[in-house]
Formats: C-alpha cells, structure tokens, sequence
C-alpha cells in the first residue's frame, strides 16, 4: 500500500520544476533547478524506487513525469495553467493528445524543455535517456512512442510499458495474459518430477538442462565467461505426442523457479506479410530481461525446412524463419522447441542447439509404471488384471494411458461397479487405439 501523502510531495517537486522552468527558459537544470532530495520525498513507490536505482536528478524527473498521467489525468493542465492562467499556447513544452486521455501526456520534447530548456546541446543530449543500452529501455520502464514518417523522434509520447505502471503504483507486477500482442500462455503444474516417466536416456538431457537453469547465471558472472560464452540455451524436444514434452517444460520450470510461457506457433503464424514477425517481437522484448523459459509448441509451424522461393508468399515465409532465427539465437535465456519430428526443422537451425533432447514413446518398463502412477488410489482393480501383460501387449503413451485411465474411472462410478474390470479397461484401450486410427 503507498502513502498518497508522500506520494503528493513527488508531484510537488515535479511542478516545482515544471514552474521554475518555464519561468527560466535559458536555467541551467544543473545548477539552478530545484532539487530532488528522494529523502524528503517520503517512503512511496516512486522514490523508493527511484533510490533503489541510483537514478540522477534528470532520470527523476523523466520517470515522474511518465508516470503523472496515470495518477493524476490533469497534472500538466493545471501546472501550466498556474504559471499562465491566460492559456497562452506553449509549442517548445510539447506535449500531445491521447485518444481516450483528456490531460495532456508529455512527450519526448516536454522532457528536452525539462531538462534544456532553449540549451541547444543539452536538447539533443537527451536523446541518450531513450537509447536502448539505457536502464529506462533494458529495464522496462519507459520509452518514447513511434511517430508517423516525418515527424521529429522527440514528439513521441513519453510512455511507461505497462509492467512498470503496476510495478511503481501497487508493487506488484501481475502475469502477462494470452493475447494477439503477447502469442503466449504460461504453464504451471501440480505434478512432480515422479510423476514423469522418462527412458535414463532422455533423463540425462533433462538433468542438463536443469544444471544449465540452476548455475548459469554463476558461471557466466562469477567466472567471467560472459565474452566468452553466447548467453542463452536453445534446445530441441522432439517425439510422438503424448510422451511428456510439454510436463517436462512445465517440471523444469517449476523446479527451478522460473515461469515457463508456453507459444503454440501453429496459432502464431499470420496470413498478413509482417505481422506473425510483429507478434513474435513483442513476446521477445517482454521476456529478455526476465528469466523465462519459452517453449515453443508445434514448432514445425514455423520452423520447418525452408521451402524454395516461388511467389511473394514463399519470400516472406523464409525471411520469417530468419526473423526468428536471428531471436532465439541472441535470446538470453532458455528456449526449448518442441516437435514430433526432428528432421521436419530446418537444419540451419538445428546446427544452433545446444542439445537434442529425444521423447519416445515409453518402453514397456515405462508403460507399466505410468499405469501404477496415474490409477486413482481409490480406484479397486479386478484380480483378472494383469499389469505386466497390460503394459507388454499395448503400445500407448503417456497421455494415451491417462487418457483410458479417466474413461474407465468414470465407467466404473457411472455404473456403481465395485471395481475396475478386465472388459472395461479393453474398452477403454480399444477407444484410444480407434481415436488414432490404429488397428486393435
């Protein structure tokens, strides 16, 4: 909870500002402005974190002032008002419209008058508050919107990305939801690593990818392999469906504490030139700077083998898998594709993995543990049953067998029967044999 008391006295300084400025057009902000003592501007969200990040006085006043508008929609009316009641037409403060905002919302020239006033060099120096290598960009804070072709850079809206505006008014920064501009989902599961039946072989690719997600971050800070090492992990899960790739992903994460965001690439792709580039360029600016684990679903979509060029349509589609390419390749954190095939990715890609993680269908010592996990403890099991021959005789997998398991548990309560009988599991067994087109 913030205290709208002190919270006031960061507004207070800031019209100080805004006042002493367009009553000293030629100042130095330097020497002659108003300081920002973060002390004396109490315990609330924005100087707490104002003096958590070291900023300087001018870094102060630009996040002050993005965040204005969300507080308080007639901050800059009023202020300007103040200092000319008269409503003279003020063009060097900048300034714009919004389309459903009534105040004014600054824009990149209100921080050049800020900070330079008429200081020619000092204007032209703040484009370096907007630069990428800035904390305002790395960090997610702020950033100046696009303008329309023509239009000077700085008359951009001065805009807070919308994690930063939940972050410095509740503290709090809630999950990112599924969206057109966000292609993703996180996943999370009740489940527990013994509650996933893997071959030894593809147990040791997961235990490397979990080494990799503990002391990463040590390794390449602490033993300075920073320049030494791409940053970054891209591995490939391949196999049929149903044997565990996306339980695992969701396991990894889990266990190591990092939120997984699951992106069905099949959904992502788009009909119109550009745009399926634009979603996925949202989707990787939110998540570099935050320790994700993006796992690519269906990454065939997308991924597959390159196709020769033909028409505009096959252009597009290549240069698509080289957008993305290019992303995951300089993406800082963990980026696992899932496909049922391995040779269906393109193999410029596949050179770029680090490790190839295989899902096969399970053995017969894994089908018979995935029925002894996944049966209902309550569920009484008929003598006639014989789960060495169950799992030896039936090829199914992991989701297969969950699959039959809750048929024939809702069979069983359905029609008041004490137990689970040999007939109702071949049943069943049979449905999902059918459901795939197999011979039974």
């Amino acid at each position: 909870m913030t205290n709208n008391t002190d919270l006031s006295k960061v507004f207070s300084f800031l019209r100080e500002i805004i006042a002493w400025r367009m009553q000293n057009p030629e100042g130095n902000f330097d020497s002659e402005a108003p300081k920002c003592e973060l002390e004396n501007l109490g315990n609330s969200l924005l100087p707490s974190f104002a003096k958590e990040q070291q900023l300087s006085q001018k870094e102060c006043v630009i996040l002050f002032l993005a965040m204005a508008p969300h507080i308080l929609p007639d901050f800059l009316i009023t202020t300007v008002s103040d200092v000319f009641p008269n409503g003279t037409d003020f063009p060097i403060f900048g300034g714009t419209k919004g389309k459903h905002h009534r105040g004014i919302l600054p824009t990149g020239e209100t921080v050049q008058f800020l900070l330079a006033g008429n200081n020619l060099n000092e204007r032209i120096a703040c484009n370096f508050y907007f630069e990428e290598d800035h904390l305002f960009y790395t960090k997610e804070l702020l950033y100046l919107d696009s303008v329309p072709e023509g239009e000077p850079l700085m008359s951009g809206k001065l805009l807070l990305f919308q994690e930063a505006v939940h972050l410095l008014t509740t503290g709090k920064v809630p999950p990112p939801k599924l969206s057109t501009d966000f292609p993703a989902e996180r996943l999370d599961t009740s489940l527990t690593w013994d509650d996933l039946v893997l071959n030894p072989k593809t147990e040791k690719f997961i235990k490397e990818l979990e080494i990799w997600l503990l002391h990463n971050k040590e390794f390449m800070e602490e033993w300075g392999m920073k320049n030494r090492v791409k940053a970054g992990y891209r591995a490939l899960f391949y196999g049929p469906p149903g044997t565990g790739k996306t339980l695992t992903a969701s396991l990894l994460g889990k266990y190591t504490q990092k939120p997984v965001y699951r992106i069905d690439l099949s959904t992502v792709v788009s009909k119109y030139i550009g745009e399926t580039e634009k979603h996925l360029s949202n989707l990787f600016n939110r998540a570099a700077n935050k320790d994700w684990i993006l796992f690519f679903d269906e990454a065939d979509a997308i991924f597959g083998k390159r196709t020769n060029v033909r028409d505009a349509h096959d252009k597009y589609a290549n240069q698509e898998v080289s957008y993305l390419l290019q992303r995951v390749e300089t993406h800082p954190g963990l980026v696992i594709l899932a496909s049922n095939v391995k040779d269906n990715i393109d193999e410029a890609f596949t050179r770029r993995f680090q490790s190839f993680c295989p899902f096969e269908l399970p053995g017969e010592r894994e089908r018979k543990l995935l029925w002894q996990i996944n049966l209902p403890k309550k569920l009484l099991i008929a003598q006639e049953i014989d789960w060495n021959l169950i799992a030896k005789k039936y090829y199914l997998s992991g989701s297969n067998i969950v699959n039959i398991i809750q048929y024939c548990s809702l069979q069983v309560l359905y029609h008041k029967q004490s137990e689970l009988t040999l007939e109702i599991l071949m049943r069943g067994i049979k449905r999902e044999y059918h459901k795939e087109d197999r011979l039974f």
